[in-house]
């Protein structure tokens, strides 16, 4: 049945919260859709006839051929600068050095069985100890990073003898039972899906932007830091009151930057850090989508001061070619060995260790961490230059080429202090950026979250944030 202008779908009768997927099922989708034409149009129905549908995926947006660098074509040949390529793209899409070391791995061991190692799975996992943080030098590699998170899960449980974590509302990470228990979207926990893994506990999320605890968040700064003499960070604070409480958590897993974007409070992580250390818990980071050199940094806890005892990978890890993810742990957490924990067909495959190992080899070479830092502030710069512009522009946030604008319903005031999510202003931005040749994605309802390849040059990030404001102009 079409979907209604509201996003329920009627079929269903079911009406999400927003998440950090905009709506498939919206009518401004459905007229979106409705102006495909010829192979591109054939190519949309041929795939909501051929695949089971699900929120923010099928139906499909459009349908392309061609993916370059930092650019997507459609059927139309309708080209697009891709903001969003579900963060697998950090290198660009098809880097050349990528290409050929696939090829050459494919002419010389394109599979390993299970029970069997490889030299290039082996030199993957090195590599992957000696770049992390702390001693996180114990490897174990899924093909995606929702099964990753489940390995982390199952590693944690091991090694504490424990089965509950902590986790946060609106989170993401992954879409197995065990990674959807400990997320936090509705999507994933209401209508049919029915009972999760138990013991998944969760807390409100730590957003300094509108905080879930009700205290006021003026910002004091180009970064948009928190009065923190006023709340005291009762958002790190009830991740210590519920560990206590339960007292018997296994872990506490979270991005310590979420993907949406949102940015940590100084100190945050450190706190939580030492709660779980108090607790005799874990700290499990989910860097699925930060990590590698997205937010200036090759992992995105670098600057937080917290080491985790599980970190996880994935996306870009395969260079935006072929799925892989990773589990890092300390060496003493290597308990698990009497269990089958991620005992997976593809566990070494040297194909995609190979992709692995040749973009972080790509990444390190082409000072990728430090390009993202240094374009990221710049980009950082002129979002804010919008936001004192635009009204509609409640919040501009972000680290490295992780950058979120969030839009903020200004009322017959005309002000931005009521921080109603804008959430129709939204999306018709983001139709009009499409129409303009610029992908994003909307998490949240109401944030324009940007996430460029960090092979991106200089002039085509400010051409693309032109195209942004001119379509947040518009709007206005």
């Amino acid at each position: 049945m079409a979907p209604n202008d509201e996003g329920m779908d009627p079929g269903t009768g079911f009406d999400p919260d927003l998440s950090e997927g905009e709506s498939n099922i919206s009518g401004r989708r459905a007229r979106w859709s409705a102006n495909l034409v010829g192979t591109a149009r054939a190519a949309v129905d041929a795939d909501a006839a051929a695949f089971l549908h699900q929120s923010v995926s099928t139906p499909c947006l459009n349908a392309i051929r061609r993916a370059e660098g930092i650019w997507i074509e459609d059927l139309q040949g309708r080209r697009y600068m891709d903001f969003h390529g579900n963060n697998v793209h950090h290198i660009g899409y098809g880097h050349p050095r990528l290409i050929a070391a696939i090829k050459d791995q494919l002419d010389t061991l394109p599979f390993s069985p299970r029970r069997y190692t490889n030299d290039v799975a082996i030199e993957l996992a090195e590599k992957l100890g000696a770049i992390s943080p702390g001693d996180l030098g114990k490897v174990l590699f899924t093909t995606g990073g929702s099964d990753a998170i489940e390995v982390a899960l199952k590693l944690a449980r091991a090694a504490t003898g424990r089965f509950k974590t902590i986790s946060f509302w609106d989170a993401f990470h992954g879409a197995g039972f065990g990674a959807s228990s400990v997320g936090g979207e509705q999507l994933f926990h209401s209508g049919a899906i029915g009972p999760l893994l138990t013991g998944a506990e969760h807390v409100a999320p730590f957003n300094c932007s509108r905080c879930p605890y009700g205290y006021p968040t003026p910002a004091v700064g180009p970064d948009g830091q928190p009065d923190l003499a006023l709340c005291h960070m009762t958002c790190a604070d009830m991740v210590r009151y519920v560990l206590e409480k339960q007292g018997d958590v296994a872990a506490v897993i979270a991005e310590p930057i979420r993907a949406v974007p949102t940015i940590p409070p100084p100190g945050y992580w450190r706190a939580v850090r030492q709660a779980c250390h108090d607790a005799g818990a874990l700290l499990i980071f989910d860097e699925i989508p930060t990590g590698l050199g997205r937010t200036g940094h090759m992992f995105a806890c670098a600057p937080e001061d917290a080491i985790p005892d599980i970190l996880v990978l994935g996306k870009a890890l395969g260079g935006g070619v072929l799925p892989i993810a990773a589990v890092l742990a300390r060496p003493e957490l290597d308990v698990a060995g009497a269990y089958a924990i991620g005992h997976y067909t593809h566990e070494k495959n040297p194909v995609t260790a190979r992709a692995a190992l040749t973009t972080l080899q790509i990444i390190e070479d082409e000072g990728l961490p430090e390009r993202s830092a240094s374009l990221g502030a710049k980009a950082l710069e002129r979002l804010h230059a919008m936001k004192d512009k635009h009204k509609i522009i409640g919040d501009v946030r972000g680290r490295g080429l992780l950058l979120g604008v969030e839009l903020v319903d200004v009322g017959r005031a005309g002000g931005r202090d009521t921080k109603t999510p804008a959430t129709d202003a939204a999306e018709e931005i983001f139709y009009r950026a499409l129409e303009a040749g610029l992908s994003f994605k909307v998490t949240m309802g109401n944030v324009l979250t940007l996430t460029p390849p960090l092979t991106i040059a200089e002039a085509e990030l400010e051409r693309a944030l032109g195209i942004l404001e001119g379509c947040v102009a518009e709007v206005v």
